[in-house]
Order: C-alpha cells, then structure tokens, then sequence
C-alpha cells in the first residue's frame, strides 16, 4: 500500500472504529482499560470525558489529534508497526496514529508502564 492511500485513509478512519480492536488486544494479554487510557492521555493529553467524547462524537482520526496536546516525548517512541519505521514516517497524521499503535502494541506485549510513558 502506498503511504499517501494510508494517509488517507488514517484521515478518515475513525477513533472509535479501532479503539474496540486496541481494547481486545490489551485485554486479552491481562491488561486494563483504565491502562489503555492512561496510554492514549500520555499521548494525547485527553482525560476521560475527552477520550469518551471522542468515542461518542466518531471523531476521525485527524480531528482526534489535530485537538490533541501531543506529549513532548512521543518523539521517543521508536521501532516497526505494521512493516513501517514510527520515527521516519513523514506524514505527521499517519504518524501520531502509528505511535498510538505502537504505545497500544506495547502494553499488549506486557511492557512496564514507566517504559511505555516514555521520558526524556
């Protein structure tokens, strides 16, 4: 798939249409739902009424981060999601959704909280 079809489709793509799908993959290794938003509000800023709104209101994608106070040290967050390097990925929408997937695929895999909300 080439990246402007994915940036495309991240743009359109709504937050509440993925969230079921990140909340099954943590929930099935152990972890929380209280844990899943503690990951999107260190990303995103969001508290709880924010992140429901969001849910409600089927924001897309690019509304969900262009409201976003995007955490300082996402920049941070490293490594491949679905075939693609998160810190050379040029389009900053497509890139803020890789970095929720990649904060989402972490906590699935057991990582430590404190090395998921990353520091600098």
């Amino acid at each position: 798939m080439n990246s402007a079809h994915q940036d495309e489709r991240f743009r359109q793509m709504t937050f509440a249409s993925v969230y079921p799908h990140y909340l099954a993959k943590v929930q099935k290794k152990g972890r929380t739902k209280a844990e899943l938003h503690q990951v999107i509000a260190w990303l995103t800023g969001y508290g709880e009424e924010e992140i429901q709104k969001h849910l409600e209101n089927h924001s897309t994608f690019e509304d969900f981060f262009a409201h976003a106070r995007l955490n300082p040290d996402a920049r941070l967050i490293s490594g491949v999601i679905c075939g693609y390097r998160v810190e050379e990925i040029e389009n900053p929408l497509t890139q803020q959704v890789r970095y929720l997937d990649k904060l989402v695929d972490e906590l699935a895999r057991g990582r430590k909280l404190e090395k998921i909300l990353r520091s600098a």
